[in-house]
């Protein structure tokens, strides 16, 4: 277990200390979040929005809500690189496969760490960051 963790063992996952695995309802609501915010932001401005915050392991949804994306394995928050491969590869390109979306939503939902399939492309889970613990400094 990476230093700066505890165990969540009702969800078998080692999450950084000052936060809280995302609970399902804060992942819903992101995920409807997201819409609004790319209507409003003219989808070029959402995109332009989240190729900044990629940096800080968050999507625009993630960040209104203060939730970000964490690597179990190194113990780090999700870099830009590792950010762009959840939403890209983890997203979009797999949009393609008929159903996907379901598939990801339901594996997110029976998982108990609550991980989608982009979640489990880029090796994240998306904690709750209240005290922005893991903010810029």
């Amino acid at each position: 277990m990476p230093a700066g963790t505890f165990w969540d063992a009702p969800h078998e996952v080692a999450v950084p200390n000052g936060t809280t695995l995302a609970s399902r309802g804060r992942r819903i609501g992101a995920w409807f979040l997201a819409i609004p915010l790319l209507i409003v932001t003219l989808v070029i401005g959402y995109l332009i929005w989240g190729l900044i915050v990629w940096g800080r392991g968050q999507t625009p949804a993630l960040q209104v809500l203060g939730m970000r994306c964490w690597r179990m394995d190194d113990g780090k928050v999700a870099s830009w690189g590792q950010m762009a491969l959840r939403e890209v590869v983890g997203r979009f390109l797999l949009s393609i496969i008929p159903f996907e979306q379901i598939v990801s939503f339901v594996v997110f939902l029976a998982t108990k760490q609550r991980r989608a399939i982009h979640d489990y492309v880029a090796g994240t889970i998306v904690v709750h960051d209240p005290n922005r613990v893991y903010a810029p400094k």
